[in-house]
């Protein structure tokens, strides 16, 4: 594919992303002091984060159909204005109910930023470099893995919990001043809510996401105890090796927007299967450092590659409401991030810390068998 310069615009999208996506996964580190500031329990702390995650889950598609005629520009303003606002009321708050709620809010807030945000950046770009512009996107995620978690976790370890929630509102600024400049001031699109249909190439692309992304995170989730206590090393290596897990989904998601707009099922079919081999491999080498080290990397960069793709690929089959469909998809990969790690914790109980590596090789073998079987209907009976 030729160079294509992007407006600028989106980078600035993605760092709103990058906040966002911080502000999902920086409790893994904030809990204990969250719950000795408000007097609770470390479980309670918990819910914390699993009141985010039923939010993006239920908030994607349900916003997106609500504010389906709704300007893109504004509903991305007024939905990262609700983001800042409830991280500067969580920031301040001395009430674990406010928090909580905050929490809710800042997910419904976040799910549906993204929706929009999905759809306005392919729209905001020609119509062959959609992959390119989610890529910007879905970076920000990877970014946060890399830089935004551990830089919160610092923050809260010098300066308390609340600073990092302040960071999180800080970060968000410069995007929504750059949204309010430079975000077309014109409506979703002409196709509405009644119009919108699910297809069957869709439904299989939001399955394989959820299903690639329920991989990701179920290893992902559980890396630090499969290092230590299977590959053993030493708990001051976990953060190096979270990181090196970030590298590498940054620079899975590079590389595949490029791939991902030349709509070729076949690359995905093979990145798909390498996958399901790296996943196999990890499990079976997990106690050997110099395999496991390599397998963090080459993971990293596979899963979120191929994840991406799948979700530029919905955007391309739901390009006639792409405000749904970026919320399905949305939805979709949440779906994943919140199932993957419960089926890994089941699996540790029967299989120890191997489990959650097994789990990821399975989700991805269902993945890649959804895939293959699709592709031999879609050659059989033609597009769908």
């Amino acid at each position: 594919m030729p160079f294509v310069a992007l407006p600028l615009v989106l980078y600035l999208l993605g760092l709103a992303v990058f906040a966002q996506a911080t502000s999902e996964f920086m409790l893994s580190g904030l809990g204990p002091d969250i719950a000795r500031d408000l007097g609770i329990s470390i479980p309670a702390a918990g819910w914390l984060t699993s009141a985010f995650a039923l939010g993006m889950i239920v908030g994607a598609p349900a916003i997106a159909v609500l504010g389906a005629r709704w300007p893109r520009r504004r509903t991305l303003l007024t939905t990262l204005t609700v983001f800042l606002a409830v991280h500067v009321i969580g920031a301040l708050t001395t009430s674990f109910t406010v928090l909580l709620v905050t929490r809710v809010l800042a997910a419904l807030a976040n799910a549906s930023f993204l929706a929009v945000a999905l759809a306005t950046a392919t729209g905001l770009v020609r119509p062959d470099a959609k992959g390119r512009a989610t890529s910007i996107l879905l970076g920000g995620t990877t970014l946060a893995c890399i830089v935004g978690v551990p830089a919160g976790a610092v923050l809260g370890r010098y300066l308390g919990w609340r600073s990092a929630f302040w960071a999180v509102a800080i970060v968000s600024l410069p995007a929504l001043i750059a949204i309010l400049r430079s975000v077309p001031d014109r409506g979703t699109g002409p196709a509405t809510v009644g119009a919108f249909r699910v297809r069957p190439r869709l439904a299989v692309l939001l399955l394989l996401g959820a299903l690639v992304n329920g991989a990701t995170f179920c290893s992902f989730t559980y890396l630090s105890p499969v290092l230590t206590e299977v590959t053993g090393f030493g708990a001051g290596w976990v953060p190096v090796m979270l990181a090196l897990f970030g590298l590498g989904s940054f620079a899975g998601v590079t590389v595949a927007g490029r791939y991902a707009d030349r709509r070729d099922d076949r690359l995905v079919l093979v990145a798909g299967g390498i996958l399901l081999l790296g996943w196999c491999a990890f499990a079976l080498t997990a106690a050997y450092d110099v395999p496991a080290v390599a397998l963090v990397l080459v993971q990293g960069a596979l899963s979120f590659a191929v994840g991406s793709t799948l979700i530029s690929s919905a955007l391309y089959a739901g390009a006639e409401t792409p405000v749904l469909t970026g919320g399905l998809a949305t939805a979709a990969l949440n779906v994943g991030a919140a199932g993957g790690p419960v089926l890994g914790g089941l699996a540790i109980g029967p299989a120890g810390y191997h489990g959650p590596l097994w789990v990821s090789a399975a989700l991805a073998g269902t993945a890649l068998c959804v895939g293959a079987l699709s592709v031999s209907l879609v050659h059989r009976e033609g597009p769908w």
